[in-house]
């Protein structure tokens, strides 16, 4: 399998933007639509700033961006990279899935030899 080495930057950036508790929650915010800076710093008991920075990873990780709006810069959730990471997930459950029902096969075949 050929590994495109920027897509695994990608993953990386992402997986490490959403390790971080605060950022987990903007994007579960973000998934019910944009929202501005200061509504996505409402429900955290840190400075503005702070939630700015988050976004700012959370954008670098191409997990979010920002449009402008007049004088509003709401940020919208960018799908695109999770389905990413669920793609990579789900290579991975799949292949333990397969091995789980080989496992199943041969368990069932030593039960039908002892039936004997």
């Amino acid at each position: 399998m050929i590994v495109d080495p920027s897509a695994e930057d990608r993953l990386d950036r992402a997986f490490a933007a959403l390790a971080d508790p605060v950022r987990r929650r903007i994007v579960a915010r973000l998934s019910r639509g944009p929202a501005t800076v200061n509504e996505l710093a409402e429900p955290f008991e840190i400075t503005k700033q702070a939630v700015s920075k988050h976004i700012q990873v959370l954008e670098q990780a191409g997990l979010v961006t920002r449009s402008r709006d007049a004088q509003r810069r709401p940020v919208h959730l960018d799908p695109t990279q999770l389905e990413e990471m669920t793609a990579w997930i789900d290579r991975y459950r799949l292949q333990h899935e397969e091995q789980y029902r080989r496992l199943d096969a041969v368990l069932e075949d030593m039960k039908k030899e002892k039936r004997k």
